[in-house]
């Protein structure tokens, strides 16, 4: 008796579909080598879970329109968790044969871009704050940041750095090199410590670091 890897056969569909290697019925039949009724009956389930998405076009010569498939947002994701999968498999490997060493020095390369491209950002926007310099920074970078403003204290204020996303959520809760080399390397740039109060990888919500603006005697004496 043959047995059928359903949930096999669906991530190749969707393999096919993500590459634009094939999207319609006929054309995905024709590169698994099932019928078209196979392939219609993985296609609704995908549609079901919300991985695939459809839209009619219109058919050469006579018939009905045919229908060709698209990843949605869900199904993106689906690839986005094995890459997460892949990116652990290489820092434990990386943990296992060159130590803690390897994998922060790692993680310090990875974060190189806030050091690379700060000073360039805040010479071309000087009106921005250090903290919205970071923001657009990160940004650039798919971390989604934007900056909240926080009450002053006497003559001390602060702003929130706030990262709606992060590309390395999952990985850096088992390696948490990656967000302390991101926070030394944002510290470094403004020349001053930095509290990061919540971050992704631990189940928060948004990644949050405190960043302290110059008090008013401070920026009179750096005039």
């Amino acid at each position: 008796m043959k047995i059928v890897d359903e949930h096999g056969t669906r991530d190749r569909i969707l393999r096919l579909i993500h590459d634009g290697t094939a999207t319609s019925v006929a054309d995905l039949a024709a590169h698994l080598g099932l019928s078209a009724a196979g392939i219609r009956r993985h296609l609704d389930q995908l549609l079901d879970e919300g991985a695939v998405s459809a839209r009619a076009v219109k058919a050469v010569g006579r018939g009905r329109p045919a229908r060709v498939f698209a990843l949605t947002d869900e199904g993106r994701h689906r690839f986005e968790q094995r890459y997460d999968q892949l990116a652990a498999d290489a820092l434990r490997f990386l943990a296992e044969t060159g130590g803690d060493d390897a994998v922060r020095a790692f993680a310090q390369r990875r974060v190189a871009f806030i050091e690379r491209d700060y000073a360039a950002v805040a010479e071309e926007h000087p009106d921005l704050s250090p903290a919205q310099v970071l923001a657009r920074v990160l940004s650039d970078e798919g971390y989604a940041a934007g900056v909240r403003h926080l009450p002053i204290v006497g003559n001390a204020g602060a702003e929130q750095l706030c990262q709606q996303h992060c590309p390395v959520s999952h990985v850096a809760h088992e390696f948490p090199q990656l967000c302390e080399a991101e926070t030394e390397a944002i510290a470094r740039v403004l020349g001053s410590h930095v509290q990061r109060l919540a971050t992704i990888a631990h189940g928060d919500a948004v990644c949050t670091t405190c960043i302290p603006t110059p008090s008013a005697t401070q920026r009179k004496a750096s005039r």
